[in-house]
């Protein structure tokens, strides 16, 4: 009796062990974040352990539960799923998949564990269903910044480059087109200017995101960079169908952009084509292509489309090889002058001359200054060229009146960009004391364009210039500000009437009566007047009697060099 006693003693608290031992694995089991499922097929049986509530809001007991369980993921995760639960294939122990909840925000993570006897048997499955929400989210922010241009949803540079070239396999064995669009929108930075960085970047996002709307099956969308814009168009029916995208961004952007302080932007884009395989057989020079057409429709006036072809690669091929010399010879200054002499109409005594700059690359192939001087504008170099033309003009101005006692005036070109810098006027001023040069003496010459720009700052400038004594000249009259109005109030002494009128003079009433137009208000208004490019003697005589005070041009003189110029002042001694 004693004995039995015993053994049931002693299988109570055996009892109450594993009991206690169950509590405590429960404990563990459901503070881990896991649900577990443990079936066996062989007895249709199902255990669960977990805090379930936290994840469904039903719990399988049954074998049939677990389809009610799958139908609680989405569904194009189902069959996946489902093949974890009833695989077909029992040769792999372990395998596990990331499924979507369908209330559309939680992610869970299935992993399924075979157990096997030792014959290999299966003995039951253990599935493990984990909450993996977070780290979803955060692979899916990883992937869409490697994919995806975070303002506007389009892709981003590397991706679409990747895509594209998906695009060019597939059109070389269709035999077919692909067409990329280079997209960029016009005066961007005025838009920033006016409206501030945080709102401009709004209009890159607006803008953006219209465009993603036009992406379907073969059109696909980036952002590359700033405010350019890019589109890849698989198999178009020849340039038909880009031009139809065109004529859409165009239809959109005839109506503004609202924003969200309450305003409303408008603007233009720009747009450059190239396809394969006409203008190249790889990306990244379709890409190229697109681009360098894209910089022509900006150049030729904005707000346009243009279609690459060889003419253009060629030019900017040329281009960027000037460029790359040009760095070269702004280092080096391998710069010289001419210069071309001003007469007076009435008796060709002479005036002054003009200081214009030449350049011979390391090959010994004159550049003529309408090719680089552009360049030069766009890549920063005019201001150390227009620094070093404005010193060596007068410095060899000063030696001629050392040498020749000659009273001439000395005018020299003055970029744009060179004349916006904050410091053009002390480095005019101080260098016209570095050569003891007096102010009267030298006249800049400004083009008319460049009124238009901040015409306040221009004319400040230009008042500056002319109290301390130096000469100022409107070059190219007539064909920038096409307005007569603003002369009244413009403080220059010299305007020069542009070569293009002159070359129609005898062919054309109107021109002339234009020319007379601009000489009789510039006398009017205490201006001297200078007629560029005459070439003829029927063109002197003409402005000798319309009133004209200077004339410049190649029928008294080309431009010629330092040494020949002496020559000229030679015979005034």
């Amino acid at each position: 009796m004693e004995d039995l006693r015993y053994q049931v003693d002693m299988l109570t608290a055996m009892n109450n062990t594993y009991e206690a031992n169950e509590r405590i694995y429960k404990m563990i089991l459901e503070n881990t974040g896991h649900l577990f499922i443990f079936y066996q097929p062989s007895t249709k049986t199902v255990r669960t352990f977990g805090n379930w509530s936290d994840y469904f809001d039903t719990v399988p007991v049954e074998y049939s539960d677990i389809i009610k369980l799958i139908d609680l993921l989405s569904e194009e995760e189902r069959d996946n799923v489902r093949s974890l639960f009833f695989p077909d294939s029992y040769e792999i122990n372990e395998n596990s998949i990331v499924a979507k909840h369908i209330d559309g925000k939680r992610y869970i993570e299935i992993e399924s564990h075979i157990k096997r006897d030792e014959t290999g048997a299966i003995e039951g499955y253990l599935i493990v269903l984990s909450d993996v929400t977070k780290k979803q989210l955060l692979n899916n922010e990883l992937s869409f910044m490697a994919y995806y241009d975070f303002v506007t949803g389009l892709y981003n540079r590397n991706y679409f480059v990747q895509k594209l070239k998906e695009y060019l396999d597939k059109a070389e064995k269709e035999k077919t087109i692909v067409a990329i669009m280079m997209i960029d929108i016009d005066d961007f930075h005025k838009i920033n200017d006016g409206i501030g960085i945080i709102y401009g970047d709004e209009v890159i996002q607006n803008f953006g995101i219209y465009l993603r709307g036009l992406c379907r099956e073969n059109i696909i969308g980036a952002r590359f960079d700033g405010d350019i814009y890019s589109i890849a168009v698989y198999s178009p029916a020849g340039n038909s169908e880009v031009e139809a995208i065109y004529n859409e961004i165009k239809e959109r952007l005839r109506e503004p952009f609202l924003l969200t302080n309450g305003s409303s932007v408008t603007f233009s884009v720009s747009v450059g084509v190239s396809e394969y395989p006409e203008a190249g057989t790889d990306a990244l020079e379709l890409i190229n292509g697109a681009e360098i057409v894209m910089l022509k429709a900006k150049d030729a006036g904005k707000n346009a489309i243009r279609y690459f072809d060889s003419d253009i690669l060629n030019e900017f091929k040329t281009s960027f090889t000037i460029e790359n010399k040009l760095k070269l010879a702004v280092n080096g200054l391998s710069f010289f002058l001419n210069f071309q002499p001003v007469y007076k109409a009435f008796d060709q005594k002479l005036r002054g001359v003009e200081a214009l700059i030449r350049w011979k690359d390391d090959e010994g192939k004159l550049i003529p200054p309408g090719v680089f001087i552009p360049i030069a504008e766009r890549n920063g170099s005019i201001t150390v060229i227009g620094d070093w033309v404005l010193e060596q003009s007068i410095k060899t101005f000063m030696e001629w009146k050392k040498k020749f006692d000659a009273d001439l005036i000395m005018s020299v070109n003055i970029s744009s960009i060179q004349y916006k810098r904050p410091d053009f006027v002390n480095k005019v001023i101080s260098t016209i004391n570095k050569y003891g040069m007096k102010p009267e003496e030298l006249e800049l010459e400004i083009t008319e364009s460049l009124l238009i720009d901040d015409i306040e700052s221009v004319y400040d400038k230009m008042d500056e210039l002319r109290d301390f004594g130096v000469r100022m000249s409107i070059d190219d009259f007539g064909t920038g500000f096409s307005s007569l109005s603003y002369l009244k109030h413009l403080p220059a002494d010299t305007i020069k009437i542009d070569k293009s009128f002159i070359d129609t003079i005898s062919t054309d009433t109107s021109t002339r009566v234009i020319i007379e137009s601009i000489i009789e208000m510039a006398q009017r208004l205490g201006y001297d007047t200078v007629a560029e490019g005459v070439e003829t003697e029927d063109q002197l005589e003409y402005l000798k009697k319309a009133g004209c005070d200077y004339i410049q041009g190649y029928y008294l003189s080309k431009p010629i060099s330092c040494e020949a110029f002496e020559e000229i002042l030679l015979r005034l001694i």
